[in-house]
Formats: C-alpha cells, sequence, structure tokens
C-alpha cells in the first residue's frame, strides 16, 4: 500500500504543478482546489467519507479500513512531493502522460492489495467483482464525464492534456486489473 500510494501521490503532485486534473474523488477534488484555491489533500479527504459505508457494506471492513488509510496517505504525501521534487514547469502533456501511467500504477497496486482511493473507485471494483465489467473502462467513462463539466473551471488548455491522461491511468487499470492477472496473496 506504500508504494501504491506513493506512486499515485507523486502523480497528484504532477497534475497539479502542471494545473491538471483527472476523473473520480479526485477529480471532483481537483475541481474544488482550483475553484476555491483549498487544499487538494483535505478536499479529497473529505470527499470520500460518505464512500467509506458503501465500502463497507459491498467490500467488508478489511477493504473500508485500507481504503480509508490510502486515502489519508494520498492527501498526506501529495502536499509532500513537492518538498523533494521541484515539479514546477514541468510540461502538462508529460505530466499527463506520465502522471496517469504512475498513478495507474498505482491504482493496480492498490487494487491487488484490497484497497482503493474511494467514490468511484470502490463502485468500479465493486461492479466488476459482481458483473465482470471492467473497472478500467467504468472509471475512464465517469472521468471523462467529470472531464467534461471541468472544461467550464479549468479551459482548453487543461482540459486536453488531463483527457490525455485520463486514457493514460484507466488504460493501466483495463489492461492490467483483471482476475486472470497479478493476483497477490
Amino acid at each position: 500500500m506504500a508504494i501504491g500510494t506513493l506512486f499515485i501521490s507523486f502523480g497528484v503532485a504532477m497534475y497539479t504543478q502542471a494545473g491538471l486534473l483527472t476523473g473520480g474523488t479526485a477529480g471532483l477534488a481537483f475541481l474544488l482546489h482550483y475553484a476555491t484555491g483549498a487544499r487538494f489533500g483535505w478536499v479529497f479527504f473529505v470527499i470520500n467519507l460518505p464512500f467509506y459505508y458503501l465500502a463497507f457494506r459491498r467490500m467488508g471492513l478489511r477493504f473500508m479500513t485500507r481504503t480509508f488509510v490510502a486515502v489519508a496517505l494520498v492527501s498526506l504525501l501529495s502536499a509532500v512531493h513537492p518538498l523533494f521534487v521541484p515539479l514546477q514547469g514541468v510540461a502538462p502533456f508529460y505530466a499527463a502522460a506520465m502522471g496517469g501511467f504512475i498513478m495507474g500504477t498505482g491504482f493496480v497496486i492498490l487494487f491487488r492489495h484490497g484497497a482503493s482511493l474511494g467514490g468511484i473507485n470502490i463502485v468500479a471494483l465493486y461492479l466488476q467483482d459482481r458483473y465482470g465489467l471492467r473497472a478500467g473502462h467504468l472509471m475512464l467513462g465517469i472521468d471523462l464525464a467529470i472531464l467534461a463539466l471541468a472544461y467550464f473551471v479549468v479551459g482548453a488548455a487543461a482540459l486536453l492534456p488531463s483527457v490525455a491522461g485520463a486514457v493514460a491511468l484507466n488504460l493501466v487499470v483495463a489492461l492490467n486489473h483483471r482476475k486472470d492477472r497479478y493476483v497477490a496473496m
């Protein structure tokens, strides 16, 4: 879980410095961060609070607890990375692609070890387990809808690389998070 949250929080730090956003509850947190100036980590943590009940009911106490810890770690670490790695001036499309690949890898790590980052992840994982729908495809559809709403907050200059990042992130999840691959013990 430490590696997964480090990867995701580093991708979030890249997105923040490049003025990008993603989908899911993180995307909603980015929208509120950009619209209000509130710190991403705090907004992300608060947005996920209602989803813990769903995680508990549908995925169990262990999954909910791990998800809570993962959300808390990403909330904290996304503010810590810039203290160690200067990311000012990172090119938006580079941040989108690399950040998306890094975050997607972090998601796969978390998913494979019984955790998520709350919100849409919980719903997508539940639907994949219950009905066989691919979590990466579901997450991409929801992410693109959230990014379409983001147009009114961030404009086209940030939206194009953000869409590329959502595709990169969810491609990693769709290709790698399957029951027949890489099962953790």
